[in-house]
């Protein structure tokens, strides 16, 4: 996993934990079970009952009469949503590493597109035995590019007998472009078919 993944799942476990503990304290105030079951309420938390209030209408009002409380609010929420749009698009891009160099030392000059390997890797696994399609995505940094196999498999075929195969390819690809490995991940389906009639 790399660390970009780690982040994502880091900061998401995180805000998920907050929103489920603090989701849990509303409940147990709008439901007043802290008096049902004789529940001691965490201190200076201001829902204990269901017709408390998380933020007292005092201090909702306290600035709205200030002249800079509405341009603070609404500048906050502005930056609150372009972070939020910002996280959002850096999910849904996908880092390719561009030009790859090749050889170990690398050669000045010599590089190689991510696309060209990828539709390498992809037409050298469709014709293993087996690989009904195939499709290769690399990502991650120049130096240390990742390679994800989406592979379809004949319906008779087994992954038991593909992998080792992809494996190979991986060797090949690896002493063509002069790198010490490759990282790789596969995801396998089966081809659809439809079902045979017995007679």
């Amino acid at each position: 996993m790399n660390s970009h993944s780690v982040l994502n799942r880091t900061l998401l476990a995180v805000a998920g934990l907050v929103m489920l503990g603090g989701g849990l304290l509303v409940l147990v105030g709008a439901l007043d079970l802290y008096r049902r079951w004789s529940l001691d309420p965490p201190a200076d938390w201001p829902l204990t009952g269901p017709h408390d209030t998380l933020v007292p209408a005092a201090d909702r009002t306290r600035w709205t009469d200030e002249a800079w409380w509405w341009p603070t609010v609404i500048a906050a929420l502005t930056i609150l949503i372009a972070l939020a749009l910002w996280w959002l698009v850096a999910q849904l891009r996908h880092q390719h590493p561009g030009r790859l160099p090749v050889g170990n030392p690398p050669c000045d000059g010599v590089e190689l597109h991510d696309s060209a390997l990828a539709d390498a890797l992809a037409a050298d696994t469709a014709r293993l035995p087996g690989v009904h399609k195939a499709r290769v995505n690399l990502t991650g940094h120049p130096d240390h590019p990742h390679a994800t196999f989406d592979l379809t498999l004949d319906p008779d075929a087994h992954p038991r007998d593909v992998l080792p195969a992809l494996e190979g390819t991986l060797h090949r690809a690896c002493r063509s472009t002069g790198w010490e490995q490759l990282p790789a991940r596969a995801t396998l389906r089966v081809a659809s078919h439809r079902p045979h009639r017995a007679e």
